[in-house]
């Protein structure tokens, strides 16, 4: 049964076996192992229930205030880097661009060489890969539905002879509207609200949405209680309450929100919680072209370029991909106004936009980003942006820029607040030139990794490797803040994994 703010007039105080804060990839996905094993599971989301029928209009407008954390403000302290993050049923998996890949082996390795990880190998992890594959219909876009944005990174990559991919969707019967990031009005996506979700919800699940949770209540180092607050359709409490009483306690709210959660809690014992937060820091271009491309048009992401993802032991390694561009994220993501920002909007349409991705936290000095709290308990995000990144930035956006050019783009035009202007390889010397890091340029990031980070040292991390707190055992982190770096990949599927993997884990300390 889900409940709704429209429901939830009075107090509710509610027991169960297991609490799960979260309804995206890892708590849908737990919760829906836990309920087939006969289990009383209660869910706590605190983002709307929303529906397709809300989804027709396909309006940036409606759709960012509705379904991202701060309405689609998200930001670190310093404003320097936007954070895009889900917050509605079915977490970010409601709104993500349908991207899957497998947690890299060299990831998984690193885990267990650095940070003590063990029990977590392609071996020990592929049948639950298997597992959501099939269950959320995840399989290789076709080559001949690679829209024009993507296209160009594709033809790009294969003119240099770099590393190129056709990437794998978890989507059935896509009608390639472009708009994945602001709901599916077809329910083409196969995102956990029409998945994994129902089948906790059919298994006798009883989830609250619109139902922040505030506090996590704790007699020694045992959990007892979480304490939420009921919010209206703007994010503000009710008054109304409802308390859970669970066995076990699992945290999915993400990578930001769950070690917030923690620290309001007093569930940092060792000083980890929050530390080591990861974001594949994001940089961009916008290629231009006198043919039309109509990034907003077609799969946001169906090729993937891996050239530069181990660029050597003293460098941040790199992924590129595409990103759609709608009219109001291409406003705001282009840091000029007035005529400026008139001009690039009216050449939108022939727009081709790569991305390119850092992967951080591997390098041993680069330790991420910090989550703490505010007086008025809400998440503080700093990352500071090290040489290393800063450095990786500027490789990428030559990389960017030389599959844009190899593609046939007239110009590329990269994101800085003065943008440096690209028409063939004799420019690139400017890009050496041009600053980089911290509101210099656009930076964005819409995978958030780590804060909660798993590992065997009960000193450097916050849970065991089986997900566990280290010093609560009635509490597990099942989501991306489990993982101690980056991974290279979109994170999607790695978290859909290690969920279905924690089903066993958790199921038996109840």
């Amino acid at each position: 049964m889900i409940h709704t703010n429209a429901d939830l007039t009075a107090d509710v105080d509610v027991s169960c076996d297991v609490c799960i804060i979260g309804s995206g990839a890892g708590g849908s996905v737990l919760a829906a192992g836990l309920v087939q094993r006969g289990l009383n599971v209660v869910m706590l989301e605190e983002g709307g229930h929303r529906t397709r029928e809300d989804w027709k209009v396909l309006q940036e407008s409606i759709s960012y205030p509705m379904l991202y954390q701060e309405q689609g403000t998200r930001a670190t302290a310093d404003l320097a880097i936007t954070v895009l993050q889900g917050r509605t049923v079915g977490g970010g998996t409601t709104v993500n661009w349908t991207t899957c890949f497998r947690t890299p082996a060299r990831i998984l390795e690193h885990w267990e060489r650095v940070h003590g990880v063990v029990g977590l190998d392609e071996a020990s992890l592929t049948p639950h890969w298997e597992a959501v594959e099939e269950r959320l219909s995840i399989a290789p876009w076709r080559e001949e539905w690679v829209n024009p944005n993507n296209r160009t990174l594709l033809e790009g990559a294969r003119a240099l002879g770099w590393h190129n991919e056709i990437l794998r969707r978890n989507v059935k019967g896509c009608a390639s509207s472009g708009y994945c990031g602001f709901g599916c009005p077809i329910g083409a996506k196969q995102a956990m609200h029409l998945t994994f979700l129902p089948d906790a919800l059919d298994g006798g699940m009883s989830l609250y949405a619109n139902t922040r949770a505030e506090r996590i209540e704790h007699q020694g180092r045992r959990v007892t209680a979480v304490r939420a607050s009921v919010l209206d359709d703007d994010n503000r409490p009710t008054g109304v309450a409802v308390v859970v009483r669970p066995k076990v306690l699992v945290s999915s709210a993400g990578a930001i929100n769950g070690p917030a959660l923690l620290l309001r809690s007093e569930l940092d014992f060792n000083g980890r919680v929050g530390k080591r937060t990861m974001l594949h820091p994001v940089v961009a271009v916008a290629a231009l072209y006198d043919k039309r491309i109509d990034p907003w048009y077609g799969a946001p992401q169906s090729v993937t370029c891996h050239e530069f993802i181990d660029r050597g032991p003293d460098r941040v390694g790199f992924f590129l991909e595409a990103s759609p561009m709608h009219p109001m994220l291409g406003g705001t993501a282009f840091p000029v106004a007035g005529s400026d920002q008139a001009q690039f909007m009216r050449r939108l349409a022939h727009s081709a936009n790569t991305i390119a991705l850092s992967v951080d936290g591997l390098l041993p000095q680069d330790h991420g980003g910090t989550v703490s709290v505010r007086s008025d308990g809400r998440p503080k995000l700093d990352y500071p942006i090290g040489p290393w990144l800063q450095e990786s930035f500027k490789a990428a956006t030559v990389a960017m820029a030389k599959v844009q050019l190899a593609a046939g783009a007239n110009a590329v035009v990269t994101l800085h607040n003065e943008a440096v202007v690209v028409t063939s390889e004799a420019d690139l010397p400017q890009l050496e030139a041009a600053p980089w890091g911290a509101l210099q340029h656009t930076i964005f990031s819409a995978h958030q990794m780590g804060g909660c980070c798993m590992g065997d040292d009960p000193h450097s991390s916050v849970v065991d490797s089986t997900l566990r707190h280290h010093q609560v055992p009635n509490l597990f982190v099942v989501d991306g803040s489990a993982l101690p770096t980056a991974l290279g990949v979109n994170p999607s599927q790695s978290i859909y994994g290690l969920a279905h993997w924690a089903v066993e884990h958790v199921a038996r300390a109840v």
